[in-house]
């Protein structure tokens, strides 16, 4: 594509290339070896979360750079940059946590400041780990700019007497280890071979569910999420990635023209069908609130609920990302869903097709086992799915899939942090039939909305995973198994029902009716209430103070900003 092809008198970057005012800015280009042909070419950030933390974003800078390469073959001129990431992974089970959501909003914010304080066109955005890749693609709704996204890849499996295995069983053998059932040398073993290559966790946890999500929502090429990280065939889609937001700056293709209230419901499908993360649940609602979208925990949980579960994927089933990719890739996910008439198939993409056209010229591949026909599904209704009752007015999720028992009832054993949880699990500290409740872990309670995988990990290592249930204000990892249920709201920091529990009080979980409910009288909780005091938090400066000041409920996204609906101005209208 000739670079005549744009007119840049009419693009953001004109604004530090164009006329004599600007040769101070172009001074500066010229400083970094660019020619007076590239300064006058569109600017394309290409931003990528590469860093050094985890095996997650190892490989963002190799992609980047055949990214970078695909914008100037198709007339553009790229900048790249790059952005933070907080790995779940290592974040896991200690104060660390308390960062990962938090980084999901520095990042939409930094690659928002990076993109407005240089005039960039349009961006190319690469991510790896959790909240990267929600942190991504917020910031392309919030500019509007044309922009593509780009998934890192999955790590490959691991192996483990002879089996598949992946950073969950890690999680799991500690609490085998704690229970007796598994050696030091054993864990030793698993711990060193878990985790093969670069890529993100290999199992349909978060990054791979939002990875999922950036298909279905039409921000990510057609097959672009499958290849695992290591495989060079991810280049050649970091490169057409390049070449197609080019494309996009052409036919001023921008993200919210893509990123309807349609295409959120078909975000929400997938999460549900492949039995992905319950953070879906609260990265949906944010995304959403960028661009203006009312798409709330509730509106997810509604389309969950009608959503036939079809893909078997850990942590609920057998296979991971590469088995995926193997046979197909995303769209024999999203084949499926069409050809099941549940998939809104007229919703355009970043290919500049629409979701039926992409789809056309794909054959849903009868010959395996991990991807169901709708129907033939493995269960009629999704893999996760919403709650709502005198518990959790606001909602909560749980993710059923994979869970035989859909219904639970039980005494409270509350815990007023994850750490006094996990020592109590650790030590056996509880029984049979237990709802273990976790609460001030909330975005703002937490602060930051923990994870609690360490936790429900050492719970079904133990063989307690289906014995006993537990609810949070907090998250969870999207590897937790078991009846689990988080994002309860209103949460314990805000004096929401959770906080009122006591010990010994019966709590009744129904997954069918989609319930939660806190068995005691409503002139006994206001007793209570009159008594409550919300505990102290050591957090009281830095970014994390910041969140807590600034966070909104879970059921929202727990965003940090008032969104589309109040924006007065397009950053891509400069």
């Amino acid at each position: 594509m000739d670079a005549k092809t744009f007119d840049k008198s009419k693009l953001p970057s004109r604004h530090v290339t164009l006329g004599p005012s600007r040769a101070p800015h172009r001074s500066y280009y010229y400083a970094m070896g660019m020619t007076e042909d590239e300064i006058n070419r569109p600017f394309v950030g290409v931003a990528s979360c590469w860093n050094e933390a985890a095996p997650c974003n190892i490989s963002l800078m190799r992609q980047a750079q055949v990214a970078k390469a695909g914008v100037k073959e198709a007339g553009g001129t790229p900048r790249e940059f790059c952005t933070i990431t907080v790995t779940d992974g290592i974040a896991m089970g200690h104060q660390g946590m308390k960062s990962s959501l938090v980084s999901r909003e520095v990042i939409a914010d930094s690659i928002e400041l990076t993109m407005r304080g240089h005039c960039y066109d349009a961006l190319v955005g690469i991510a790896g780990c959790d909240k990267s890749l929600p942190g991504m693609m917020m910031a392309m709704l919030r500019l509007n700019v044309p922009s593509v996204f780009m998934y890192g890849g999955s790590i490959l499996p691991g192996r483990h007497k002879g089996r598949d295995v992946t950073v969950q069983d890690v999680f799991e053998g500690v609490g085998m280890h704690s229970a007796g059932n598994m050696s030091d040398e054993e864990l030793h073993e698993l711990e060193c071979g878990a985790c093969p290559s670069a890529g993100s966790c290999g199992g349909q946890y978060t990054a791979n569910t939002m990875a999922c999500v950036s298909e279905a929502i039409g921000l990510a090429l057609p097959g672009s999420a499958g290849a695992p990280a290591p495989y060079e065939s991810r280049d050649e889609y970091a490169r057409v990635s390049g070449k197609a937001v080019m494309a996009l700056i052409a036919n001023q293709l921008r993200p919210r023209d893509i990123c309807t209230r349609k295409a959120f419901e078909n975000a929400a499908i997938v999460v549900a069908a492949t039995g992905g993360s319950t953070n879906g649940a609260l990265h949906l609602p944010a995304m959403a609130h960028e661009c203006g979208i009312d798409f709330d925990l509730f509106d997810v949980a509604e389309i969950f609920k009608k959503t036939p579960y079809i893909a078997d994927l850990k942590p609920g089933g057998k296979f991971v990302a590469k088995d995926v990719f193997d046979i197909g890739g995303v769209p024999q996910i999203l084949k499926a869903l069409l050809e099941g008439g549940i998939l809104h198939g007229d919703c355009m993409t970043v290919t500049g097709k629409t979701m039926a056209e992409n789809l056309e010229s794909v054959k849903f591949n009868t010959d395996q086992k991990i991807i169901y026909p709708v129907s033939n599904p493995i269960t009629p209704t999704g893999g996760v799915v919403g709650l709502k009752g005198s518990l959790a007015p606001d909602g909560a999720i749980v993710k059923v899939a994979g869970l035989k028992n859909l219904k639970f009832s039980g005494p409270a054993r509350c815990f007023d942090c994850e750490e006094e949880a996990f020592a109590a699990v650790e030590a056996r500290n509880y029984k049979e039939g237990d709802v273990i409740v976790i609460r001030y872990e909330g975005p703002k309670g937490g602060p930051g909305m923990r994870e609690m995988l360490s936790t429900t990990a050492a719970i079904y290592g133990q063989g307690m995973g289906d014995k006993v249930a537990l609810i949070t204000d907090g998250r969870f990892s999207g590897a937790t198994r078991g009846f689990c249920v988080g994002h309860v709201g209103p949460e314990a920091a805000t004096g929401g029902p959770i906080a009122l529990i006591k010990d010994g009080d019966l709590i009744s979980l129904d997954a069918i009716e989609g319930t939660i409910d806190l068995n005691v009288d409503a002139a006994e909780l206001e007793r209570r209430r009159t008594s409550w005091k919300i505990p102290p938090n050591m957090y009281q400066s830095g970014a994390i103070r910041k969140f807590a000041d600034q966070v909104g409920p879970a059921r929202y996204g727990a965003v940090t900003h008032a969104g589309g609906k109040a924006e007065v101005h397009c950053y891509a209208d400069i």
